[in-house]
């Protein structure tokens, strides 16, 4: 299974702890395109090596999205991108699982809590130690669909 995991980079990299654990366990269900937004080398200024430019990154990241089985985001650290990715992947039909931790003390936009659908687009708050079971019984869903 491919898996695109979409989280903030130049919106902030308050949470890259958590996208490492969320990558880690997105592992164990198959191949995560976007690892690298895991990363602690990677800075709220994005992907700094990449001499190419922001074209290089849309268009390679856009192929990904293309690939991926299923998209999974984490939308506590609001970011013009991950919305982005998000709608390409409503438009291109993917499941999708949005976690987002209220304990943030963030209210999550209404356009992604709004297109929660419970099958195509799902929503979960979520803990930080309920992080695996809420993964584990999303793709446990996929499974059975």
């Amino acid at each position: 299974m491919q898996i695109y995991f979409c989280g903030s980079i130049r919106g902030g990299r308050d949470d890259v702890h958590v996208y490492q654990r969320i990558v880690h366990k997105l592992q164990s269900y198959g191949s995560v395109l976007t690892e690298h937004v895991s990363s602690t080398a990677l800075s709220d200024k994005g992907e700094d090596a990449v001499k190419t430019g922001d074209k290089f990154i849309h268009d390679r990241d856009v192929e990904w999205l293309c690939q991926s089985d299923v998209v999974v985001a984490e939308v506590t650290q609001p970011s013009l991108g991950v919305g982005y990715e998000l709608g390409r992947a409503v438009d291109m039909k993917k499941k999708i699982l949005c976690l987002f931790r209220p304990s943030s003390g963030r209210t999550l936009s209404a356009m992604i809590r709004g297109a929660e659908d419970g099958e195509q687009f799902v929503v979960t708050d979520y803990e930080e130690d309920q992080m695996e079971k809420v993964v584990d019984e999303f793709f446990n869903k996929l499974k059975n669909d």
